[in-house]
């Protein structure tokens, strides 16, 4: 394998085509997403974006936040008095700005760039909390977000083409590697055994729950917090709700008050170790409160912290599912049709599709779970039942099987 370099890094061109397409636009652009989804390199990618287009090195700010050479930048003011520094009126400047999260009031630096400069704005920021009253107050209708996920399967096979020279011609095969190392970038850029991707995954969680979790939300009971991980965890694919867990705990002999498990809950997701998917009433037309289910960021992290699972395989793909759905840019629900479950209703610019999600169709009783409910759905949108069976492509009343491989790397749905 030959050796890369900061400037020969694989595109992700899913990202940087939507970043190009808001350069010089009046709107702060902010990449979100968990720590080591790549959110660093595609700034990169964008800074060469620049370069490429004539822009001066000297009028590109770029600084990382993380990197000891800016520890000092830990506030506002300061932020501000650096940049301030690098400024030379009445030029136009790029400011790229690598973890915001680690400047205090980060908010009102970027203000005053906007009042102060002419600027061009990018963040990156690994809470999706940042986005939530801070901005509201200061820069409302002035961002654009854009979350960067790990790798879609596609990307891996990419990565796998562009760092191991693998033929993508294999791809099912290299779907079953896919399913059980999971997308965080690092790993598939050096050949980790199975063990070792999982102890590198396992760091990124540890640092993702002590820094995006525990201190950010200053979380005492780090052992309660890990617990409560756990439970999620193991329940993927499983509705449940915050009173699940606190039952659940109060039945181990270990009582936690209800708030603090919504609370955990929300630190979680600030950090994006998981996401809440909320369910949809399909006849109602309703969004209901309660029975939500929750995901993890990449999958890798559960086996990291659980060890591999067979057990949990269909929420296992049910969670890459969702994933490659919000990759897409849909927005996510899980469906309630009356007493029938649909695993994902996905809405995206007026339209809509309808996924069923399922480890084998190995009996008559799991065909008519799986494929009756979007039957019973009488709309013309695109419905899709996604399992591991190689053999079978037959479609039911109009629902389509098809394998989860394939689903994952179809360019639309719709």
């Amino acid at each position: 394998m030959s050796k890369r370099t900061d400037m020969d890094i694989l595109r992700r061109d899913n990202y940087l085509n939507q970043l190009s397409g808001f350069i010089d636009k009046p709107l702060i652009k902010i990449l979100t997403g968990i720590r080591r989804s790549d959110k660093s390199s595609v700034l990169m990618l964008l800074k060469q974006e620049l370069l490429s287009k004539g822009i001066n090195q000297e009028n590109i700010i770029h600084i990382n936040l993380e990197s000891m050479q800016y520890a000092d930048l830990d506030e506002a003011r300061k932020l501000y008095a650096f940049v301030n520094q690098q400024i030379e009126r009445p030029q136009k400047y790029y400011i790229l700005l690598d973890e915001i999260q680690e400047v205090r009031n980060w908010e009102k630096a970027i203000n005053s760039f906007l009042v102060d400069f002419d600027v061009d704005i990018y963040l990156t920021g690994s809470n999706s909390h940042l986005l939530s009253s801070e901005l509201a107050t200061y820069l409302a209708g002035r961002y654009i977000e854009i979350p960067i996920y790990t790798l879609s399967f596609s990307e891996y096979l990419q990565f796998r083409k562009y760092y191991f020279q693998e033929d993508s011609k294999t791809y099912k095969t290299a779907f079953l590697s896919y399913l059980r190392l999971g997308g965080f970038p690092v790993i598939h850029t050096a050949d980790y055994t199975e063990d070792t991707a999982y102890k590198v995954v396992y760091d990124i969680y540890s640092s993702v729950i002590l820094r995006d979790t525990v201190q950010r939300f200053k979380i005492r009971d780090v052992e309660l917090l890990e617990r409560v991980v756990k439970y999620v965890f193991d329940n993927i694919g499983n509705s449940f709700s915050g009173k699940n867990v606190a039952d659940y705990f109060k039945s181990q002999q270990r009582k936690i008050d209800l708030n603090t498990v919504y609370n955990y809950l929300y630190a979680l997701e600030g950090a994006f170790i998981i996401y809440r998917i909320p369910r949809y009433d399909v006849k109602g037309k309703e969004l209901l409160k309660t029975q939500e289910k929750f995901f993890v960021s990449d999958t890798s992290l559960i086996y990291s912290v659980m060890g591999y699972r067979d057990r949990i395989i269909a929420g296992i793909l049910e969670n890459m599912v969702m994933l490659e759905l919000k990759r897409k840019g849909f927005t996510v629900y899980i469906g309630k049709l009356a007493d029938k479950e649909i695993d994902f209703i996905a809405e995206k610019s007026g339209n809509k599709i309808y996924v069923q999600v399922t480890y084998k169709l190995e009996s008559e009783s799991t065909i008519t779970r799986e494929f009756d409910p979007l039957i019973a759905i009488r709309d013309q949108y695109p419905k899709y039942v996604v399992s591991m069976d190689e053999q079978w492509k037959e479609s039911v009343e109009g629902v389509r099987h098809i394998h989860i491989s394939d689903f994952l790397l179809m360019e639309t749905y719709t």
